[in-house]
């Protein structure tokens, strides 16, 4: 990388930064009980609108991994989430009613609270759809594998975002409050999927699975990106560029091998499909509130209307991470 190029993405990150500051003023704290986050905490950072179904089980399956405190933004809900995560001990948190997508879809408030907050703990940004696998989390608590990625120098940790869906229509089983998701959508794409190493900011740019091949088959370039970089130890100089794909100092993006070997890696397991999401896709689709004029929800309206199931014969149900691994969808490099 040329010395104009560093100094344009350090430019940029200045200008990003400078961003998350401005947008501070639309948060308006909730409850705010950061003071007891202490040193080594791990810290997870989420925005969520309307996801009380989901919250329970989501809480959980942290709180059993090892996160100690959780930071959310609430984008102006109406269905009792607010009060059920106020009401949680391990909660922080902040409510607006500004907007998503002029907050680069939440982005810039959550850069923010990690500059605020998370600097010098390993921060974990997932929405409350995702669920993180890594290698032994089945044995291991998260600390183990922070503390294997300090010993290792390594400050990033990324992990593929897998699509999961049920068999048969994605509406035909109901989910309930504090269900696991992975009970109903627990199937996914073994294969199908495409990487490109964008040279710019030296991340790599993944697409395919369910969503390419269901909703954008005859335009696979508009498929959502499955590339994500969940897990920093955060310093207040570091910013997201594009949700979790990718950040800056561009060093961060290194999550891969160069020279043909793998490094450690994990999987977002994505419950986005249960028998809520046509409920919600209406909603995001009226809102307006997402990337490119809101193109994904546009597919999902179109296709789902007439035919509300992803599975196909070549679809796999999930195991374990070490399935994953088998798969070469997650790899435990070197962490033995």
């Amino acid at each position: 990388m040329g010395v104009w190029t560093a100094y344009r993405l350090r430019v940029k990150r200045q200008r990003y930064l400078g961003r998350a500051i401005r947008k501070r003023q639309e948060l308006s704290p909730v409850v705010n009980r950061t003071k007891a986050i202490k040193p080594g905490d791990i810290l997870l950072f989420c925005t969520q609108r309307n996801e009380a179904i989901r919250l329970p089980y989501f809480l959980q399956y942290y709180r059993d991994m090892g996160v100690n405190h959780f930071l959310f933004v609430d984008n102006d809900s109406d269905d009792g989430s607010v009060s059920y995560l106020q009401d949680q001990p391990d909660v922080s948190l902040w409510h607006t009613r500004a907007s998503y997508k002029r907050a680069r879809f939440g982005v810039d408030w959550l850069n923010w609270l990690q500059s605020k907050y998370g600097h010098e703990h390993w921060n974990l940004v997932v929405d409350p759809d995702e669920f993180l696998v890594y290698p032994f989390c089945d044995t291991r608590p998260l600390r183990a594998l922070t503390d294997w990625l300090d010993a290792s120098s390594i400050r990033s940790f990324s992990a593929m975002l897998l699509d999961m869906y049920p068999k048969g229509r994605i509406d035909q089983q109901p989910y309930t409050v504090g269900q696991n998701p992975l009970e109903i959508a627990n199937w996914f794409d073994s294969g199908n999927y495409a990487i490109e190493r964008n040279w710019k900011f030296g991340n790599l740019w993944i697409q395919g699975g369910p969503r390419q091949r269901v909703f954008f088959p005859d335009a696979p370039e508009k498929a959502p990106a499955l590339n994500k970089i969940p897990l920093v130890k955060w310093n207040r100089r570091y910013v997201y560029m594009s949700s979790t794909h990718m950040l800056l100092p561009r060093g961060l993006n290194a999550v891969y091998d160069e020279w043909g070997g793998e490094k450690a890696s994990g999987a977002l397991l994505h419950t986005k499909f249960l028998d809520t999401f046509n409920d919600k896709a209406k909603e995001e689709l009226q809102r307006k509130q997402h990337y490119s004029g809101s193109v994904e929800y546009k597919a999902y309206a179109a296709t789902l209307d007439e035919n509300p199931d992803l599975w196909c014969k070549w679809s796999e149900k999930y195991i374990n991470w070490r399935q994953l691994e088998i798969l070469g969808l997650m790899s435990k490099g070197n962490w033995a």
